[in-house]
């Protein structure tokens, strides 16, 4: 037992510094070095004249997005919260944003690797989206312009394509300018991941927004699959009536949920423009599958009488309405007329309900179709990979919202790659932990764990904790570590390291 005596008198003040400092990067800083990044950027600095070290660099980025997320500056002034020395200026941060996207596609084919070797990661089954992110300049550039923000916010923005493996674990990601559909994101970075990663056969699973003839057609034409999602109110009058149909659909209850199941193989007319751009017609043998669900059929009513609401209040007084609050309620109201630009033109005319669009909306509250190619699956197999792709729709939120990706506050285009590259590692380091831990814990709890893992310093090197709880006692079983203790001193602090098989080769701040 080893014993430590304090002193203090009862006026001292506090000294100027950062007496508090984080332990719980310790777990995402194994993962990094298991990954190889640090090694990965030591091998390319070799032909470079710059005296700041890109990996330490890196590595601040990466453990402040996980940390402490914010703006380059606010990163670097806060680097003192970590036990690692960054002897690099404010100045060599910003310059090395010019120099990490010449690295970026052999990064992502490095990070690939690894977690193939680590994690036997299966690619035959893929989820891919599409976001923006919005930017805190409003200065537009050949990257970043203004347009549908999903955020609903007016600054510029710019599109992140993130393709993801069946585990969750992101696997690459592709910058477009806001000007790009969602539809034309996909074939990109899948011929890019093709060639690159040396992958074969692709399963695509996407949301209805990637459900185009051109997406379809090269996925047949490659060899791959596909599972897309596809608006029954978008389908035509026979998918409707098929739907619609109560005969042949198989019930079971799912946490909780009653869910009605049915399937049918169908042609479907693919409708693609050949070298004079003139239209031809493409038949392709789909399986359709259609379900319904009570809980998304409650979720759709609820979504739906808040539009109403405001449609309700659209009507009582038209010289209120803003497309921004009122989005999607014009369509259950007659009798508006609106200019090129989305904006009410004032009439005389009466407000009415819309009553035919209500009910028909009404009518499919529930009920969601699903088009494949991947005939010999079974409802259930497709409906389960379907109902995957949540992980891909978490992660932007994290990205957006806990790792705050968002309002991006850089604006030269390298600057920008090397702002959601560093994001892209945090996101990847986040899932790993989650591996590491039984995918028991969410995301979100495991940032706020790590986060408040910072003790003290109470006396020279002497650092005082005062968190621990269930999540942090997993992360220690998870790692076979032991950081429940009140005092540790830094000779402690560097064995956790350690033992958690960081380097040691730097000397703890």
């Amino acid at each position: 037992t080893r014993t430590e005596t304090i002193s203090y008198h009862p006026l001292e003040p506090i000294p100027l510094g950062d007496l508090r400092k984080n332990i719980g990067y310790f777990f995402f800083h194994h993962l990094y070095e298991k990954l190889d990044i640090t090694q990965f950027f030591l091998n390319r600095q070799r032909n470079l004249k710059i005296k700041y070290k890109l990996h330490e660099v890196f590595h601040l980025l990466v453990m402040g997005r996980l940390l402490f997320p914010g703006s380059k500056l606010k990163t670097y002034r806060r680097r003192g919260e970590l036990f690692e020395r960054y002897p690099f200026s404010e100045d060599d941060l910003y310059r090395s944003l010019s120099v990490f996207p010449r690295y970026m596609d052999d990064l992502l084919l490095h990070l690939h690797k690894k977690v193939c070797q680590h994690y036997q990661r299966h690619t035959e089954l893929v989820y891919y989206d599409v976001t923006n992110y919005y930017f805190e300049i409003e200065e537009e550039t050949n990257m970043k312009k203004k347009g549908v923000c999903k955020s609903h916010s007016s600054n510029p923005i710019v599109q992140m394509g993130l393709l993801m493996d069946k585990q969750g674990i992101p696997i690459t990601c592709k910058l477009f300018p806001c000007n790009t559909n969602d539809n034309q994101t996909l074939l990109p970075i899948l011929d890019e991941v093709r060639k690159q990663f040396k992958i074969g056969r692709f399963i695509v699973v996407a949301d209805k927004g990637l459900n185009t003839s051109d997406n379809v057609a090269m996925a047949i034409a490659k060899g791959d699959g596909y599972v897309f999602s596809q608006s029954i109110r978008k389908s035509d009058k026979d998918a409707k009536a098929y739907c619609l149909d109560p005969s042949g659909y198989d019930t079971f209850k799912h946490l909780g949920d009653t869910f009605k199941i049915k399937s049918r193989h169908y042609p479907r007319t693919l409708y693609l423009e050949d070298k004079d751009g003139k239209k031809i017609q493409h038949p392709v043998d789909e399986k359709q599958v259609f379900f319904y669900s009570e809980k998304y059929a409650l979720r759709a009513r609820a979504q739906r009488q808040k539009v109403l609401d405001k449609a309700a209040e659209l009507i009582q007084s038209p010289g209120k309405y803003t497309r921004q609050q009122h989005y999607g309620a014009l369509k259950y109201i007659l009798g508006v007329q609106v200019d090129k630009k989305g904006e009410i033109i004032e009439t005389k005319a009466s407000l009415q309900w819309n009553e035919k669009q209500i009910l028909e909306d009404e009518e499919y509250d529930g009920y969601y179709v699903i088009v494949t190619s991947e005939h010999q699956l079974s409802d259930q197999e497709i409906l389960s990979h379907y109902r995957g792709l949540w992980q891909i729709e978490e992660s932007f939120r994290l990205t957006k919202s806990d790792l705050e990706a968002r309002p991006v506050h850089v604006s030269l285009e390298d600057r920008i790659c090397s702002h959601f590259l560093s994001c892209f590692v945090a996101l990847l380091l986040l899932r790993l932990l989650q591996v590491e831990t039984g995918k028991s814990i969410p995301a979100g709890q495991l940032l706020e764990a790590v986060r408040n893992m910072s003790g003290t310093e109470i006396s020279n090197n002497l650092f005082a904790f005062d968190y621990y709880t269930d999540i942090v006692k997993k992360l220690d079983e998870a790692f076979d570590v032991n950081s429940n203790r009140r005092f540790l001193n830094t000779n402690e602090i560097r064995a956790l390291r350690k033992q958690l098989g960081c380097s040691t080769t730097k000397k703890i701040n």
